[in-house]
């Protein structure tokens, strides 16, 4: 007999001559669930489903429809972070990738400890690797967004006075415009405080009223009586520095509204599609 690729050969039942049969096409492997496509990049069901089990592990409770979506919100986000990494360079190389394995190894325990935390979350290596790198990138991508907020910002040191009652406001800032002394209004409001709101950047307080009176007003100026949620307010500049170091909690504010502003044009831009599992 004799073989060729594809084919081989069998006794022909008629004649005893060797005829050519079909040999059986190997399988195709069949390709993996998605839950989600970010940009041509796969989120697989199975990595979806992993990291709600760890998510349910966490919370201690069964997730509701709410923490379903912010799980797979958070996975999107940080294929889209991962994604930009892999795009401007700063993708970890596989030597890395390997040393960071080892390491999480390490610190779980060892390999046996490591499969069996995989295998409670229905891990395999393949889908543990993917999700792992992707956390890698997502995170040097995030850091090198919020490295882009500098130290210092044009700042601007305020006091208030806050009033629950409009009227009693109003009748506050006529007293001021008449000659009374804002420590005087400020002390009997806020005796612990004395109104002091501190040094703030734009983008650190909520109210955009507040904010726009802090940098517009001169030194020394009384706003008039606006409303925000909190009650009504009227405020003076005390300082303004166009270049003063940020505190660490305001950087920490202005690099969070970054990074979210750097995700919601992203997500605009972005090819994104979500599957019903």
């Amino acid at each position: 007999t004799s073989s060729t690729e594809g084919i081989t050969e069998t006794a022909d039942p008629v004649d005893g001559q060797p005829s050519p049969s079909p040999t059986s096409p190997e399988p195709t492997p069949t390709p993996e669930a998605l839950i989600a496509s970010v940009n041509g990049l796969p989120i697989t069901l199975k990595e979806y489903e992993a990291e709600l089990a760890m998510y349910e592990a966490a919370a201690e409770r069964t997730p509701t429809q709410e923490d379903k979506q912010r799980v797979l919100d958070d996975m999107i986000n940080q294929a889209i972070l991962a994604d930009s990494a892999a795009q401007t360079g700063l993708a970890v190389d596989k030597t890395a990738l390997e040393e960071r394995l080892e390491q999480v190894s390490e610190n779980i325990g060892g390999p046996g400890k490591l499969a069996e935390w995989m295998q409670a979350y229905s891990f395999d290596e393949d889908s543990f690797r993917r999700a792992l790198e992707r956390s890698i990138n997502a995170a040097r991508m995030r850091d090198e967004i919020a490295a882009r907020v500098p130290d210092t910002a044009e700042q601007a040191h305020v006091r208030q006075v806050l009033f629950t009652d409009q009227a009693e406001a109003e009748n506050a800032l006529v007293g001021l415009e008449a000659g009374n002394i804002f420590d005087n209004l400020a002390n009997e409001y806020d005796p612990i405080t004395q109104g002091d709101l501190g040094w703030f950047p734009r983008g650190y307080v909520a109210d955009a009223q507040l904010e726009e009176y802090a940098f517009s007003l001169e030194i020394g100026q009384y706003s008039p009586v606006f409303e925000t949620p909190a009650g009504f307010h009227i405020i003076v500049v005390l300082e303004r520095d166009p270049q003063r170091p940020l505190e660490s909690e305001a950087r920490l504010m202005l690099q969070i509204a970054e990074l979210e502003k750097w995700m919601e044009e992203q997500r605009e831009q972005g090819d994104i599609e979500i599957f019903t599992p």
